[in-house]
């Protein structure tokens, strides 16, 4: 894949935020803040970080990209369009009956969907389970990422597979912790405090890094400096803004599960074209 610039990866990004504005109202249900908050994470993942190829999407070679909080998936589903795996769109029939867009992926529905995940807490321990058979396949070449929300981390399973990876080194592991600090009932510290994050992550044994996850290049580095790692798997865990982009949703937990209105969107998709109002935009 061609080597695009930060400048580039940033568009996209601001794009990917506008389709999936337009998926929600479309839909009439789903998931705004966190999709909206990660559009910067997923863009550097399939436009920069992963070995991946849309024509082949079942490439033997491939990294794997999992997506453990499902619910977020809109994100997934408008980066992998742009990427092109599918047509833009066929984005508007998220969530519609018989649609391969379900409101929570389905490996078996779409090509290029490496899991399915519904109830939360799950994608670290199906990590696990493909590092440790690429470990007895000999493909230490390849990498596992898994994008994990912060309120999931409320889950016991997903301390199980922490220590599991940390126990047998799954140093081929890059997990990103989209730490966006609200879940469904409100702020996380307030639902069930998480901190100190870091220092949890560092005693199950895995290295970790924190970064600005709204800040493309940054997620790039790190996921770099993750792959230099040995025998410890990574927990990158990126500091996200819910709802970016659109002032009106960011940090309101109450965005955490519900699609915006059409009077909303419209606010919404003007705000996106104009970054705030900083340019002009040609639908005026």
């Amino acid at each position: 894949m061609q080597k695009l610039s930060l400048k580039q990866l940033e568009t996209i990004a601001n794009s990917i935020r506008e389709d999936i504005i337009r998926m929600l109202v479309h839909a009439g249900s789903g998931h705004s803040a966190g999709p909206l908050g990660l559009a910067d994470i997923f863009t550097a993942l399939y436009f920069d970080i992963l070995k991946h190829d849309p024509k082949n999407p079942d490439w033997d070679e491939r990294d794997i990209l999992l997506l453990s909080n499902g619910h977020c998936v809109p994100v997934r589903y408008a980066t992998m369009a742009r990427a092109g795996y599918f047509d833009r769109s066929e984005l508007m029939t998220l969530r519609q009956l018989g649609s391969r867009l379900q409101g929570h992926p389905e490996r078996t529905r779409l090509p290029g969907l490496e899991n399915t995940s519904g109830p939360l807490g799950s994608g670290l321990s199906q990590a696990c389970g493909m590092s440790l058979a690429m470990r007895m396949d000999n493909q230490s070449h390849r990498w596992i990422y898994v994008v994990v929300g912060d309120g999931e981390q409320d889950e016991g399973n997903v301390w199980e597979a922490a220590m599991l990876a940390g126990k047998y080194k799954l140093s081929n592991i890059i997990a990103i912790t989209d730490r966006n600090n609200i879940q469904i009932d409100g702020p996380t510290e307030q639902v069930m405090p998480l901190e100190d994050l870091k220092a949890k992550w560092q005693a199950f044994g895995w290295h970790v890094l924190e970064i600005d996850g709204n800040d493309i290049e940054a997620v790039i580095d790190a996921c770099a400096m993750g792959r230099a790692v040995e025998n410890k798997p990574v927990m990158i865990i990126a500091h996200t803004v819910p709802g970016k982009g659109v002032d009106f949703m960011e940090y309101d937990f109450h965005w955490h599960g519900k699609p915006p209105n059409k009077e909303e969107a419209k606010k919404a998709l003007h705000e996106l074209r104009t970054l705030g109002g900083k340019i002009r935009s040609e639908h005026e």
